[in-house]
């Protein structure tokens, strides 16, 4: 829909579409996963923060991805159940705005606090004596701090830039707001927006993976080299989370594959679930993934179950 003026002041999200009364049960089922994510998340950030034996490197780098997951679903989930109760799908220009700045900072937080943690599991496989001077919760929190500004500054660059644009239309075709969507719907130039993006992407990304793809092949290396017991440590240590980092790059995926691609013939509520997935998925997964296969967290979160029923 073209719009004579330039002015617009709120943003129609045609992805969503007329479920009738199963609205109830979709509203009943997102509320049920938004419980689950903010319980399991505050739970392990809660156990983190106040026993000293998870005062460690690799549990305060799952502190903070715990928190940008909380972060994240709380930007997208209250919104989604807010519209699925809705008839009408409007949305106002800054909330919109607000929503962009929240999904984007979690996507790059969750990004690049997977591959920091990749480079920490291969410093603790590959160096486990030089482990603490390497990895000291000095050089952690600093690492965390910069990650979350950097994110949060660039996260800022996004919405200025995007904010300048002239509009020449109003109507965004998913289920949230995205800045691709609204760029597509600018009627001024658009240069600096899709220039800034594949400079940000090479000069980031394509590092963060490279780093990624390195601390593994490092890892293979020393468990095809080393012994029995080495080859069990990088295992344990490593399974959780390289499925979350798969899991979040798959979801990426698909995320990608909607923008390039034509996927008009794939049903609304396959793209609707494709374009959430990567947003939903790392916030249920991880905690649970990672609750149940770090002995120290799963042990202590039987004791608080065990003393609650005493």
């Amino acid at each position: 829909m073209k719009m004579n003026s330039t002015k617009v002041t709120y943003f129609t999200l045609s992805a969503y579409f007329d479920t009738g009364h199963l609205k109830y049960l979709y509203f009943m089922i997102i509320i049920s996963l938004y419980l689950v994510i903010a319980g399991a998340n505050v739970l392990l950030i809660v156990v983190i923060c106040t026993n000293r034996s998870l005062h460690e490197p690799m549990y305060m780098f799952l502190c903070s991805l715990f928190v940008n997951e909380l972060y994240g679903s709380t930007g997208l989930f209250p919104f989604l159940l807010v519209q699925i109760l809705s008839d009408v799908h409007n949305v106002s220009v800054p909330f919109c705005f607000l929503q962009i700045y929240c999904v984007y900072l979690y996507t790059n937080v969750e990004i690049f606090t997977l591959g920091v943690m990749s480079y920490d599991r291969y410093v603790a496989v590959c160096f486990p004596l030089q482990y603490n001077t390497r990895m000291t919760c000095c050089k952690v929190a600093k690492m965390i701090t910069f990650i979350w500004l950097c994110n949060a500054v660039n996260a800022a660059v996004l919405i200025c830039v995007s904010a300048t644009l002239q509009l020449c239309g109003n109507v965004i075709n998913k289920v949230w707001c995205d800045s691709p969507s609204v760029t597509k719907l600018a009627c001024s130039d658009t240069t600096f927006s899709d220039f800034y993006g594949p400079v940000y992407l090479l000069i980031v990304f394509v590092p963060l993976i490279i780093l990624i793809l390195f601390s593994y092949m490092r890892i293979l290396k020393v468990c095809f080299s080393g012994s029995k017991q080495t080859r069990q440590k990088a295992v344990s240590t490593c399974t959780p989370h390289l499925i979350c980092l798969l899991n979040f790059y798959f979801g990426c995926f698909f995320e990608i594959t909607q923008r390039g691609f034509n996927i008009s013939h794939v049903s609304d509520m396959l793209r609707a679930f494709l374009s959430l997935y990567w947003v939903m998925s790392p916030p249920i997964l991880n905690p649970v993934l990672y609750g149940l296969s770090m002995t120290k967290i799963r042990n202590i979160c039987i004791n608080l179950t065990v003393c609650r029923r005493k």
